[in-house]
């Protein structure tokens, strides 16, 4: 455990990240989640960027993987 701190504090901050599936449809089986959690990326700007960035990349590795995917969609 890394604690960060300012001039001020010491903090350490966890987020719980939740994506919501495009039209709710059923998709992600536990072979993909397991996927999804190994995929790694590392936040360099502001989180909101970064959540960003990881859905758009997350969402193209994943198509590409599982193609079946794109029959849903």
């Amino acid at each position: 455990m890394e604690l960060d701190n300012n001039n001020h504090s010491v903090f350490l901050m966890y987020y719980h990240l939740v994506l919501v599936i495009k039209y709710r449809r059923k998709v992600i089986d536990d072979v993909i989640s397991n996927r999804l959690k190994e995929i790694k990326a590392h936040p360099n700007t502001q989180l909101s960027k970064f959540i960003n960035a990881y859905k758009g990349a997350s969402s193209r590795l994943i198509k590409k993987e599982y193609r079946q995917i794109r029959k849903v969609y």
